[in-house]
């Protein structure tokens, strides 16, 4: 019997966990034992440690939900409190609260021969040690907060960051918020902090950003097709920056199309301002005519606690330059630092796992389980891939079509960030997700949904819809659940129902045409040429891709 530790109760600890307890029944292979570690008092990682009022998860229901257990009806982005409830559920669905430990603190984690020695510590303050032949690093992205240096900060009264902020009552009243970091968080927080009674709010940022609403007629991380645009590509296509480059136009000319610049919506990018002010971000909620002003980064806190800013060379610094800006309360919403302190052999750590991000190529044994971050995506459903793929190769390799793992695809679906970029272990989400499928073998093939659906004609009115939403859908995870090792009964019947309703949602213009139809017809024929020329333009030129 094989032991296997996991280390982390978030939504990738419980994916791993629920796929090595049904590896035995699934895979035929040798029976697992396996414990979980969890510092806190329950599931949910991030989402119970370090949520805040009124947090709603940025990527869709569609996409954050696991492929096995759907949500049914339910909105199209749920709120962290629901998100928790969720994971609550999928614990009690699959029976993994047996298996979970928690107030067990994790601080160390070495190799001793072939196995791994993990010492943990409870609430007692008991130091403990569970020898096992493997572990999944579950312990996530989202832990230790990331705090840049700004000179002065100590003058400001009240310091916070994102991960400590719970409530608007911590602003207090008639005071001015500083928020430094113009992310998804800082956004949250500049929402809440200019709907409490405050004196006035001011949202940093670094080198811009962009904010969209998420109330569209469809999410837009369900919105892509996958047909030619991870499906049946060439391995060319793959390795090459022309869908890429598609993408980036098309975003663009929509852009311009709505707002009068290819920069983004309102964005102080382009230069379009909202009501003629460099000043005022549209509400994405009701402020009660509230105004967040937005401003560079702080260069530094004076003695007598004003900030000074970096001049940008942009009009909100010509604006802001001249305020007074004295903050009373300053929130970090800078994200956090990608470290796992209780791995102190860092030759060890994720950022040397180089088999699809998830495990050394030398060592399977170790994996590191949600540890990449997808463009638009979720962390949670790649992770259940990854659970997938990692369980499959450590218990049962034989059934693997393929245990190549080139390094050269991950032109495919590796993010190239800027050399300034503070991370660099971005994925696009939908070619990530395809090239986990490829590998774990469950990527259904045309042939494949065509024989699935015609197979279902006398019982399912609506078998001809599989087709329609495996070439034309998402890759959301159910996908690829119709078939393989780890092939599920009913998701057919999620795919023709619930995943349908995406298909039908999308607009004429901007959902059919433009992100499904037109690819298609470009990137089929394309697919085609560089696929029968293939190996001659692999020789000429280099992947254009990185």
């Amino acid at each position: 019997m094989i032991r296997v530790a996991i280390i982390g109760a978030g939504p990738a600890g419980m994916a791993t966990l629920r796929y090595l307890l049904d590896a035995e029944n699934a895979l035929q292979c040798e029976p697992v034992e396996v414990k979980l570690f969890e510092a806190d008092t329950g599931v949910g990682g991030t989402f119970k440690a370090r949520m805040y009022e009124e947090a709603e998860l940025v990527s869709s229901a569609r996409f954050t939900t696991f492929s096995d257990f759907r949500l049914g009806e339910a909105p199209d982005f749920l709120s962290a409190v629901q998100y928790l409830k969720y994971l609550e559920d999928y614990c009690s669905h699959f029976k993994l609260w047996p298996y979970m430990n928690f107030s067990c603190r994790v601080t160390n984690l070495e190799k001793q021969g072939r196995s791994h020695v993990l010492t943990y510590v409870t609430n007692d303050q008991q130091e403990n040690t569970w020898t096992c032949d493997a572990v999944a690093v579950c312990s996530g992205l989202h832990v230790h907060p990331n705090i840049p240096h700004i000179e002065g900060i100590e003058r400001v009264p009240t310091v916070l960051h994102s991960s400590q902020f719970k409530k608007r009552e911590e602003f207090g009243v008639d005071k001015t918020v500083l928020v430094l970091g113009a992310g998804e968080t800082g956004a949250d927080v500049a929402v809440l902090a200019a709907t409490s009674p405050t004196k006035k709010v001011v949202l940093c940022h670094r080198n811009g950003f962009h904010l969209a609403t998420k109330t569209t007629s469809l999410p837009i991380d369900v919105s892509r097709a996958s047909l030619f645009d991870t499906m049946y590509l060439s391995t060319y296509l793959k390795r090459s920056s022309l869908l890429w480059t598609y993408y980036d136009y098309y975003i663009r000319g929509i852009l311009w199309f709505l707002w009068g610049t290819p920069h983004g919506w309102d964005q102080w990018i382009g230069e379009k301002f909202y009501n003629g002010a460099p000043s005022e971000i549209p509400p994405p909620v009701e402020t009660k005519g509230r105004e967040v002003e937005v401003a560079p980064w702080p260069e530094r806190i004076d003695e007598d606690g004003i900030v000074h800013f970096k001049n940008n060379g942009r009009p909100e610094y010509e604006y802001m330059k001249d305020q007074v800006i004295r903050p009373d309360v300053v929130v970090f919403c800078t994200g956090y630092e990608p470290t796992i302190p209780f791995l102190k052999d860092k030759s060890l750590g994720a950022d040397h796992a180089d088999v699809r991000g998830i495990w050394k190529r030398d060592d399977p044994t170790m994996g590191f389980i949600g540890f990449l971050r997808p463009n638009l995506g979720t962390i949670p459903t790649l992770a259940e891939m990854q659970a997938q793929l990692w369980v499959l190769n450590l218990l049962a390799p034989e059934r693997m079509k393929s245990r190549e793992f080139s390094r050269k695809d991950e032109a495919f679906y590796r993010l190239a960030p800027p050399e300034s970029a503070r991370l660099k272990y971005g994925v696009d989400h939908e070619s990530y997700a395809y090239q986990l499928a490829l590998d774990i073998g469950s990527a259904p093939s045309l042939t494949d949904v065509l024989r699935m659906g015609f197979s279902k004609r006398e019982t399912s009115d609506s078998w001809w819809r599989l087709p329609l939403v495996w070439a034309l859908g998402a890759n959301f995870n159910t996908k690829f659940r119709l078939l393989g090792p780890w092939k599920w009964n009913d998701a057919m019947g999620v795919m023709t129902g619930e995943l349908w309703e995406t298909i039908e949602r999308r607009q004429a213009v901007f959902g059919h045409i433009m992100a499904s139809i037109l690819p298609i017809l470009i990137f089929g024929p394309l697919s085609l040429i560089t696929f029968i020329f293939d190996p001659l333009l692999t020789s000429l030129f280099r992947p254009m891709h990185t």
